[in-house]
Parts: structure tokens; sequence; C-alpha cells
């Protein structure tokens, strides 16, 4: 019986074999309609689609445009009017008759204080660093979301590939119990069990569908219709050492930020402690008379009086300062924030790393073996039909669930390398 089981699956594998060769030439004349999608290319084609790095760097362009007007002096002030025109007694509503009246232009220009423009000066260039920083976090977020996406599509074409191969298995399968059915040797039950297999390993396969068509959605938010592309090559294998990502720490873009807001604020600071110092501006005017009286020009000077600081100038200072110190403490606030999301994920890393070693080291030999054993009785009549398929069930499940966890640890590391392993500009 052995000798004639072996035969017939060498029987099968041959049909299948010759069907794959008649199917080779037409995959040949099809058409490539996508050219493959690696990892490295969807991040490419993030950072070229993905729209909010779009709207940073329009806010990187528009910061960088104030800092041109930032110290700059206030436009001048033009004025055009008539002065000490009569509008009662004799010589009312008469240019001619009153030597005072005159028409006047005019050209004044403000001065502010000059702590007051350097403190423009420095804050307009924080909000440069800051914006810069910022577009930083959101690449960085860009990558991370499109790296766990395209993690997710390649976890779920693995879980396809197994699928295929217990396809194969179980036809080759489905092929040694009908040649144990001519033989009489088979119970009834066992004949539809193959059957009842495919229809189950077909329903997986729907599940797969919805969630690979899950994460071509969630990698299309990033990289646009090239989501579809199929995948090529296997995500990189970061190096996680937990003393060089908690040393980087400190360096992640967005407690960088706080650098340059702190700058804004420290400006603030300076700008409201220049209000105590008097601004000026000087005003020259000309102003013509009737012809019978002679023309006059004006030169004016006038001079801001901070006379009251604890009313005015005083609160606004306090009022920067405890911004400051409110900047201080989120920073503080994020800084244990991050910390808590490191030490969360190197935890989350590490357990999935030890899962992963004992599915492939112990438990997935062990039911492999288990299958073998079952199937070896079940070829030579000591074991019933429903013994193996629940062997392979198992075996199934444990693969199914290998795969996860090695997709869900090369997710966990894609989101430690971009929050704190990737060098940034």
């Amino acid at each position: 019986m052995n000798t004639y089981l072996s035969d017939v699956f060498i029987q099968a594998l041959n049909r299948l074999l010759r069907s794959g060769l008649l199917i080779i030439p037409g995959m040949i004349s099809m058409p490539v309609f996508a050219a493959p999608l690696s990892f490295d290319d969807a991040l490419q084609l993030a950072e070229h689609n993905a729209p909010t790095l779009e709207a940073q760097q329009a806010q990187v362009d528009a910061v960088n445009s104030l800092t041109i007007s930032a110290g700059e002096l206030p436009d001048p002030k033009l004025s055009i009017g008539i002065e000490n025109f009569p509008v009662s007694g004799p010589p009312r509503f008469s240019f001619s008759e009153e030597p005072m009246t005159m028409e006047k232009i005019g050209l004044m220009q403000e001065f502010p204080n000059s702590d007051k423009r350097h403190a423009r000066v420095a804050e307009a260039e924080a909000a440069v660093d800051r914006a810069r920083i910022e577009k930083t976090v959101e690449l960085l977020k860009v990558h991370r979301e499109t790296a766990i996406a395209w993690i997710a599509r390649h976890t779920v074409e693995q879980k396809f590939m197994l699928l295929d191969d217990l396809d194969h298995e179980n036809h080759l399968l489905a092929e040694a119990v009908r040649a144990r059915q001519v033989g009489a040797s088979v119970s009834p039950a066992d004949v539809v069990m193959p059957d009842v297999e495919a229809a189950m390993i077909a329903e997986r396969r729907n599940e797969l569908t919805r969630e690979q068509e899950t994460a071509k959605a969630a990698l299309r938010r990033w990289i646009g219709p090239d989501a579809d592309a199929p995948l090529a090559g296997d995500p990189p294998e970061w190096p996680i050492a937990r003393d060089v990502l908690t040393h980087r720490l400190h360096q992640h873009p967005e407690l960088a930020a706080f650098g340059p807001m702190g700058q804004m604020l420290d400006a603030e600071v300076r700008e409201a402690e220049a209000m105590k110092k008097p601004d000026w501006a000087v005003e020259l005017a000309y102003q013509r008379r009737d012809q019978d009286y002679g023309d006059m020009v004006s030169l004016m000077f006038t001079l801001d009086l901070p006379l009251f600081p604890g009313k005015r100038q005083d609160p606004q200072i306090a009022a920067r300062r405890a911004e400051r110190l409110k900047l201080d403490a989120e920073r503080e606030a994020t800084l244990r924030e991050h910390t808590e999301m490191l030490e969360t994920d190197l935890a989350e890393y590490e357990q999935l790393e030890r899962s992963l070693q004992r599915q492939k080291e112990t438990l997935l030999p062990l039911a492999q073996k288990k299958v073998d054993l079952a199937l070896a009785a079940y070829s030579a009549g000591k074991l019933e039909l429903i013994t193996v398929i629940a062997a392979r069930r198992d075996l199934i499940d444990l693969s199914l669930r290998t795969i996860d966890l090695a997709g869900q640890r090369a997710q966990t590391a894609a989101r430690l390398h971009f929050a704190y392993g990737e060098d940034t500009p």
C-alpha cells in the first residue's frame, strides 16, 4: 500500500508539473502592467506624493519669505491736506484772505528702536528653523506610515504564498484518498475531507483578500496608485540596539523643535522688553500758501513716552516669560512621553523576537513532525484521516502565526527606526 500511495503521489505531482508547463507560455505572453514596488521605491514615492510634505514645504517657504521683511522699517507715510482753513469770521471759506491757510504735503518715517527690530529678526529666523524641523517630523511620519503599510501588504502576500503551497498539498492528499478509495480502504467521511479542507483554505483566502485590500488602501494613501503594483523584495532588517536608540532619543525632531520654539519666545520676551524704549518718527512737510504770502517748510519729530510700564509693558513681558516656562514644561512632558513610547516599543520588539524564534526553532518543527507522523500512520492504515487533517490545521495556524509575528516585528522595527534610528536632515 505504501508503494502504491507513493506512485500515486508521484503521478499527481507529474500532472501538476505538466499543467504548469502548459500555463507558463501563456504567462510569458501576458502584458506587464506595473513595475515591481520595492520597499525603497515606496519610500521615495511617498516623499514625492505625500500632500502633507507639500504643505510643510509651503510653510517653510512662507516663513522664509517673512524673514525678508522682519527687520525692515515700517513703510513711510504720505500726508496731503489743508491746514488752518477758516470756517467762521469774515475770511471764512477763503484761501486768499487768510494768510495761515496752507496746502500741505508731507512725508513721515517711523523708526522702531533697534532692540525691537533685532528681536523681530531673531523671531523670524527661529520660525524658519521650527518650520524646517516640523517638515522633518512630517517626513519621518510619512516614512514610518509608508513602511508599516508596505510591510502589512508584504505580510498578507506571504500568507497567500503559504496558502498556495497548502492548495498543492491538499491536492496531493485528495489523490491519495482517491487511491485508497479504489482499494476500499477508506471511510466515506475521509472521501469528502479533502474537499472540506479545500473549502476552508478558500475561506482563509477570502479573508486574506480583504486584508490585502485594506493594506493596499493604507499604502495608497501615501504613494498613490502605485500601491497596486506587485511587491518586490523583503523589508530591510534594521539594527535595533537599545543603547543606540536611547542615546538618539534626545535628538528626536519633535524634541529638537522645542529649540527654535524657545528661541521664538525668547525673542518675543526681548521685543516686549524693548517696548519700554521709545520709538521715534520724523516728518518733513511742505506748505504752500496764497501767492501773496510765502510758502513754508516744517520738520517734526515724535517720540513715544512709555511712562506707565506697570500697566502696559510689564504685563506683556510677564506673559511672554510665563509662555517660556510653559514651553519648558511641555518639552519635559514630550521627553517623558517619547521615553515611554521607546521603552514600550523596545519591549514589544524583544517579545516578538523571542516569540518568533520560539515559533521557528521549536513549535513549527514539532508541528511539522506531527503532520509527518500522522501521514505515515494514515498511509499504513493505522490512523483516521481526520487526525491528519487536524495536525495539518495546527501546522497551518502556526505557519500563519509565524508570518504574522514576522510582520509585527518588522512594523515595530520600522517604528523604532524612523523615530530614533534614522539619520535626519
